[in-house]
């Protein structure tokens, strides 16, 4: 994995150290583009999907679609995860957490975890492939943005022609620079997560230099594990007057479609 960091047990070198009771501290590289002091929410998704996947783990289950609630901000700084099991079944079973920060809830998960599909189930996947993956490419810019944080501790390669400031549907090639937690492998929910809520960035559709535009969910439903490091979003954004904004995207990596994600968006004037 590409690391850009200036050494072994420095800030940009992962997104959270494990301080161990369900309590994390986390880095500046989790910081997103709106403010140095709110995580985007991209890490701390991952950071529950962890949890979830720890929790109570059965041999042949997986889990098959998160979503996340956004009711406010999570700051920079030490958060606190907790799991419980909602209800336990024979072929599927619901989960729940919660990511806190100074006693305040910041983020809600649910998942559905199910029994793996049985092998003669048919490979449908009825999408064209995704691009090719770009040569590399420098950090895009995004006016009035931080950049220091969550968008340089990923890599980006969109497609020609994108970026960041680039109104319009979109694709990019995604992946992280740093691991998610000090000294452990990621997974690959752990690391579609990290990715999803970056679909709505990847199709800045709506003007939000003009407009406040701010998603309050990300769902992510994964049809089977992912493989790889690299994540291709192709994502396109939807929106009403007097209604509000709905971002959708295809998860692709280096075998093919793996998932969607879909977002609510809040559209409201500045």
């Amino acid at each position: 994995m590409t690391n850009n960091s200036a050494g072994p047990d420095s800030a940009s070198d992962f997104f959270y150290r494990d301080l161990g009771g369900g309590r994390y501290e986390s880095t500046a590289a989790t910081a997103g583009p709106w403010s140095p002091k709110a995580q985007h929410a991209g890490p701390p998704s991952a950071l529950l999907g962890r949890a979830l996947e720890r929790h109570e783990p059965r041999d042949g289950f997986r889990i098959a679609r998160v979503t996340l609630e956004l009711p406010r901000p999570v700051p920079v700084g030490e958060v606190e995860v907790a799991v419980r099991t909602v209800r336990s079944g024979g072929r599927a079973e619901l989960l729940e957490g919660e990511l806190s920060a100074d006693g305040r809830p910041v983020m809600y998960a649910r998942a559905w975890r199910i029994a793996a599909a049985p092998g003669d189930t048919p490979a449908l996947r009825p999408l064209p492939p995704p691009p090719a993956l770009p040569e590399p490419q420098p950090l895009h810019t995004m006016a009035g943005a931080h950049l220091d944080g969550y968008v340089s501790a990923m890599e980006w390669r969109f497609g020609p022609g994108g970026g960041f400031d680039v109104l319009g549907p979109g694709s990019a090639w995604v992946r992280q620079r740093v691991p998610l937690v000090a000294g452990e492998d990621d997974t690959p929910l752990t690391r579609a997560l990290t990715v999803a809520d970056s679909t709505w960035a990847v199709a800045f559709e709506l003007d939000h230099h003009r407009r406040l535009v701010i998603n309050t969910d990300v769902t992510l439903a994964l049809h089977r594990e992912p493989v790889g490091e690299w994540f291709c979003l192709r994502a396109a954004t939807a929106a009403s007057p007097d209604g509000s904004g709905l971002a959708s995207g295809t998860l692709d990596d280096a075998a093919g479609d793996c998932g969607r994600v879909v977002q609510t968006l809040l559209v409201a004037e500045r």
